[in-house]
């Protein structure tokens, strides 16, 4: 897969990673932590992050998110965690999916790219499942930007594209 390919690709699913970074520095704390009947938008970051985590690797199996955050998410219950994760352990996660997403990015090869990776929902490739990723992240930073907007009068902004660039190998 060509630099310019995985370049493209890093400008946009980085530029979705920074969109979910600036709706967890735009929320409020009562909104974060929500109320009896909203789990608050903590969840939703959770679940995005445990995503890009989990899908960056390609497969359930031998996936394990850095403590202190669980497995929870891979719960058919819909069980949330036993506390909602404050803001900076889950900006510590964004991070940590943020390198991730890079250096996944950064040594993607053909090969990799064609390998086949199954989850309860179907079976892809890496590639596509790199697609589907990035999807998922910006589907849930529009949404959380969009709540915030009708709470605040006004939500985050568009990113165009990642601050960072790819670095070549």
């Amino acid at each position: 897969m060509g630099f310019e390919w995985r370049a493209a690709l890093w400008s946009q699913f980085g530029a979705a990673i920074d969109m979910l970074e600036n709706t967890v520095r735009a929320c409020p704390d009562d909104l974060w932590r929500g109320r009896e009947a909203d789990p608050g938008l903590w969840s939703t970051v959770h679940h995005t992050l445990f995503g890009l985590d989990l899908y960056l690797s390609g497969s359930v199996e031998g996936f394990a998110p850095p403590a202190p955050l669980g497995l929870e998410e891979l719960d058919p219950t819909g069980r949330l965690s036993e506390r909602p994760y404050s803001k900076d352990e889950l900006r510590a996660y964004l991070e940590h999916g943020r390198a991730k997403c890079r250096r996944t990015l950064e040594t993607l090869t053909q090969e990799n790219a064609l390998r086949r990776c199954i989850f309860s929902w179907g079976e892809v490739s890496f590639a596509e499942l790199l697609f589907y990723n990035m999807r998922h992240v910006q589907e849930h930073a529009g949404g959380l930007s969009d709540r915030l907007g009708q709470a605040l009068g006004s939500g985050p902004g568009w990113v165009a594209k990642a601050k960072t660039s790819l670095r070549a190998r």
